[in-house]
């Protein structure tokens, strides 16, 4: 019974040192073998592909574009490092140490905060476009979205060091025994990670689509009656175009998909504390997952990617002037 014990051990060697394997529960799991390796893959090749194509194309070097540019990098980040990391801790022990811990998860939780920020940035975008649409092109250009992503990301990972100020100092802190790799966040930094990652973002996007949703409506009501009484054509310059309520529209599904796998993240968190159990990590892959969704939105509802992934797919973008293609 002792032999058999040892051998349930990350490292045998080291006896009462060592923690557990993983349950074979998790690990012997279709989904983890099979199901999350296939997602993984997918994530880091869809994304790579809006990268290559907002970055190469300068047709599609817009505001928004810029933005949707900044959320491909954060989910391509998630496909290359957060989901292999996942599978890994889920089915192995963990080998490499206490700083590559550490590591780990502060590029995890800036990952996660720059995909919460440039949702928030989207929200803002199609706001001032739908609700001030006289004034969008001055108040939101390319050159100021840029700086906005840039603060974005600097933020994120200034807000990552001091979530996880206590481990950067003390990166031993990642585990109680060897092969554990896994962040305790005292209250103070349990409650700072709901207010600045849940619950701020999450008014700010309700609110914001909210008003998009009622100026929006109240818009495609005026064109209508405008219609009826022949006066369209000389107030359309009053409204927004109809090709940014269709990118409000596309955006508020890309954004209502990211708080159907957001919010259960949270809210597992408030339920099982800042450890988690074998059934709330579905609930991680589910947060994840969002990563791999947001591209096939863009398949879907974005003629301009479909046309561009024909580009790179036939290699086009290989030959002279390909990047003043028209791909809108």
């Amino acid at each position: 019974m002792e032999a058999e014990a040892r051998w349930d051990l990350c490292f045998p060697q080291l006896a009462n040192l060592s923690c557990r394997k993983p349950s074979s529960g998790l690990s012997d799991d279709v989904l983890v073998n099979v199901g999350l390796p296939v997602v993984c893959v997918l994530t880091v090749l869809l994304n790579f592909l809006v990268i290559i194509s907002i970055s190469h194309f300068r047709q599609l070097r817009t505001p928004t574009n810029i933005l949707l540019l900044s959320l491909a990098v954060s989910d391509f980040l998630v496909g290359l490092l957060l989901w292999p990391g996942e599978i890994y801790m889920s089915t192995s022990c963990w080998a490499f140490g206490d700083v590559s811990c550490f590591l780990h998860h502060f590029v995890s939780f800036a990952i996660t905060s720059a995909s919460v920020g440039n949702m928030v940035l989207i929200s803002a975008d199609r706001y001032v476009a739908i609700c001030d649409p006289l004034h969008y092109n001055l108040k939101v250009t390319v050159k100021r979205t840029q700086i906005c992503v840039c603060l974005c990301w600097f933020l994120c990972f200034v807000y990552s060091s001091v979530i996880l100020r206590d481990q950067l100092a003390h990166p031993e802190k990642c585990s109680s025994c060897y092969g554990e790799c896994v962040i305790n966040i005292d209250i103070d930094g349990g409650i700072l990670d709901l207010v600045v990652i849940f619950i701020l973002p999450l008014c700010i996007i309700v609110t914001l689509y909210l008003r998009v949703f009622v100026v929006a409506v109240s818009q495609a009501r005026a064109m209508r009656s405008h219609v009826t009484c022949g006066k369209l054509q000389h107030s359309a310059p009053f409204r927004a175009k109809k090709s940014e309520l269709k990118a409000a529209r596309t955006l508020g599904v890309l954004v209502l998909c990211f708080l159907i796998c957001f919010c259960p993240f949270y809210i597992a968190s408030l339920a099982g504390g800042s450890t988690f159990s074998s059934s709330s990590q579905y609930v991680l892959y589910l947060f994840d997952f969002n990563s791999c969704v947001n591209p096939l939105i863009y398949a879907l509802f974005y003629p301009w990617f479909r046309r561009a992934v024909t580009h790179i797919v036939t290699l086009r973008i290989l030959q002279p002037g390909s990047r003043e293609a028209h791909v809108l």
